[in-house]
């Protein structure tokens, strides 16, 4: 096996989570969430390995309040948490607890038109 291959074969999901985990508990979080959400654990590291390299541009401290801001809104990609940071969602506040409230407006029908 060509030694650029082998070292990706040392990764385990325990490893990927204890590196996530270094750098904040939302970020070990948010790998466990990716590596669950694909078939085969493997195919998140590569995700998980490309939100390790944010650490450099944007600390570990954004980095964590990214990813948890990305578990809330169910992202699972680098290029989410890389918009988030951009973006300086990391630094806003998000109500965890907001409730969508439907519109009420005379030309919406609702539910009960249709039955």
């Amino acid at each position: 096996m060509p030694s650029a291959h082998r070292r990706y074969g040392k990764w385990t999901p325990a490893a990927v989570i204890a590196a996530g985990e270094r750098i904040g508990p939302s970020t070990a979080a948010f790998f466990q969430a990716v590596i669950d959400a694909r078939p085969h654990p493997e195919q998140g590291f590569r995700t998980c390995l490309g939100i390790l390299a944010l650490v450099k541009s944007y600390g570990a401290e954004r980095l964590d309040a990214a990813c948890r801001r990305g578990i809330l809104i169910k992202a699972r990609s680098v290029a989410s948490i890389r918009s988030i940071l951009q973006n300086g969602l990391d630094r806003t506040f998000f109500d965890e607890s907001f409730e969508h409230q439907p519109l009420r407006h005379g030309n919406i029908r609702g539910r009960d038109y249709f039955h």
